[in-house]
C-alpha cells in the first residue's frame, strides 16, 4: 500500500508543481470578437504538445498555444483557461520554437517586455523573432444593403538582435540593413548578391547576421558591437 501511494505521489507531483507556474485567466471579450475575423490571434489555433522549462525547478509537459493579442501561453485545465505565468526564468518549447519572456531595453532605454522566440544564439549575439498583429476591423460598404467587408487579422514577424540585454530591430530590406551594417556594406552587398539572400526569409536573415559577425571577427580593430547606432528601433 505504501509503495502504491509513493507511485501515485510521484505521478501527481509534477501536475501540482506545474500549477504554480500557471494561473487562471478570464475570457477576453475582444479575443472572442476577433474569432469572427479572417485569420487568427493564435500562432496555431489548436493546442500543441509543448514543454515548459523552469530554470530553478523541473521540466513539465503541457499542451499550449500562443496568443499573440494577449501575449500569453495558454492551456486548458479543468475546463478553465490558464496561462503560463510570465517569468524570465520560465520558458516553453512549442514545435521546436523556444518562447522566452524577456525584459529587454532598446537603444533609447525604453523597456520591451514580452515573449520573444529565440531563433539563433552564439557567444556574441542572439536573434529573436516576435509576433504582432495587424487588425483590420469590418466595414460596411453600403448602409442601405448592409454589405460589409469581413474583419481581417494579419500576423507579422519582426526580428531583433540582442546584445547585453539590449535589442535592436533588424531591417528586412536591403537598403536599411546595409545602412545598419554600414562598416561592412560593400562585403555584405557582394554576399547578398552572390548568395541570393532574401532578407524576408528567416534562414537568409540569420545567414547575413552570421556573415557580418564573421567579418567583424576578422577585423580585430573594429568594435565588437554588431549593430551601428543607425539601426531603426521599434
Amino acid at each position: 500500500m505504501r509503495k502504491i501511494l509513493q507511485i501515485l505521489l510521484f505521478l501527481i507531483t509534477p501536475v501540482f508543481a506545474f500549477a504554480q507556474f500557471s494561473q487562471v485567466i478570464n475570457t477576453n471579450e475582444k479575443v472572442q470578437e476577433l474569432e469572427k475575423y479572417a485569420g487568427s490571434v493564435y500562432v496555431s489555433k489548436d493546442y500543441q504538445q509543448a514543454t515548459v522549462i523552469d530554470q530553478n525547478s523541473k521540466t513539465y509537459d503541457a499542451r499550449l498555444k500562443y496568443n499573440i493579442y494577449t501575449d500569453a501561453l495558454e492551456h486548458q485545465k479543468a475546463g478553465k483557461l490558464h496561462e503560463v505565468i510570465k517569468s524570465p526564468t520560465t520558458y516553453a518549447r512549442i514545435n521546436d520554437e523556444y518562447y522566452y519572456f524577456c525584459e529587454f531595453r532598446n537603444e533609447r532605454g525604453h523597456k520591451r517586455f514580452g515573449y520573444y522566440i529565440l531563433i539563433e544564439m552564439n557567444d556574441a549575439y542572439r536573434v529573436y523573432k516576435k509576433y504582432s498583429l495587424k487588425i483590420t476591423d469590418p466595414k460596411e460598404l453600403d448602409p442601405m444593403t448592409g454589405n460589409s467587408v469581413t474583419g481581417k487579422i494579419k500576423r507579422i514577424a519582426t526580428y531583433y538582435l540582442e546584445e547585453g540585454n539590449e535589442i535592436k530591430k533588424l531591417p528586412l530590406n536591403k537598403k536599411d540593413i546595409l545602412t545598419a551594417f554600414s562598416d561592412k556594406e560593400e562585403e555584405l552587398k557582394d554576399y547578398i548578391k552572390k548568395e541570393k539572400i532574401r532578407l524576408k526569409k528567416e534562414e537568409d536573415l540569420i545567414r547575413l547576421v552570421a556573415k557580418y559577425n564573421a567579418l567583424k571577427n576578422i577585423d580585430s580593430n573594429q568594435q565588437r558591437s554588431l549593430l551601428s547606432s543607425r539601426v531603426q528601433n521599434n
